[in-house]
């Protein structure tokens, strides 16, 4: 056991622990997030690639659609 200066140190020692940093805490908020988002992009890069490309047929200037 390690010894402590401040008799309540020992009391807070679990908050260093490396399971309770910020970004342990933030991961395991949102466990799916780093998955999903390259899931996500991949869905949507398939999407991009296998897409029929449509065709924009210009209009006289004259001829005005509303």
């Amino acid at each position: 056991m390690a010894y402590f200066q401040d008799p309540w140190a020992k009391h807070h020692a679990w908050r260093n622990h490396a399971l309770f940093t910020r970004r342990a805490r933030i991961g395991t908020m949102f466990p799916g997030l780093g998955i999903a988002t390259v899931a996500f992009a991949a869905y949507l890069g398939y999407e991009y690639v296998t897409a029929p490309k449509e065709t924009h047929h210009e209009h006289s200037e004259g001829h005005a659609h509303h």
